[in-house]
């Protein structure tokens, strides 16, 4: 786990949007997707359910 990640899934928390959450740290959004989904994979956690719109 990086303070990096943590930071993208605040941003994303806080946003509820991948996109937005992305343009916000300056990364692009299939960087801050790669970065969550290392996150959970790394705590073997979903942290948020990306079927549903805005994302919780």
């Amino acid at each position: 786990m990086t303070i990096t990640q943590l930071q993208y899934v605040l941003a994303v928390a806080e946003h509820q949007n991948f996109t937005l959450a992305a343009e916000k740290c300056f990364v692009t959004q299939p960087t801050l997707s790669m970065q969550v989904q290392k996150l959970e994979d790394e705590l073997d956690i979903l942290i948020f359910d990306r079927g549903k719109k805005p994302i919780s």
